[in-house]
């Protein structure tokens, strides 16, 4: 399972965020600021995949922690954009794990949560 691919399926699946961010989905891909002409959403693994449940001596379930960041020049739409995230993910039993840095420069503000997928072997 590629776990950045079905975030990317989980939130063009959504139609608020669709509609805000189509385009503009990237994978490690960190715009300029001066480059934020709409709102961005970055996905990026922040580490690989470890083996937390074994069945048989055998790794069967996988744990992968993903930081998805939005940048936008609007504080309200960085907000909205990401709980709208958290939102999609947690109805797909996907947990908030952490609060990354929340950051404002030169007009750009910057929202990151880290996620934690579990996802079994297929």
């Amino acid at each position: 399972m590629d776990v950045l691919d079905e975030i990317y399926k989980l939130l063009v699946a959504d139609n608020y965020i669709r509609e805000q961010v189509m385009g503009r989905i990237k994978f490690f891909e960190y715009p300029a600021t001066g480059d934020v002409t709409g709102p961005y959403i970055v996905i990026d693994e922040i580490g690989p995949p470890i083996a937390v449940e074994y069945g048989g001596n055998k790794e069967i379930a996988y744990e992968q922690i993903t930081q998805i960041d939005v940048w936008s020049t609007d504080r309200k739409l960085t907000r909205n954009l990401a709980n709208a995230i958290r939102d999609v993910l947690r109805n797909d039993n996907v947990t908030q794990s952490a609060i990354g840095p929340s950051d404002y420069d030169k007009g750009v503000f910057r929202d990151a949560r880290r996620y934690t997928f579990i996802y079994y072997k297929e």
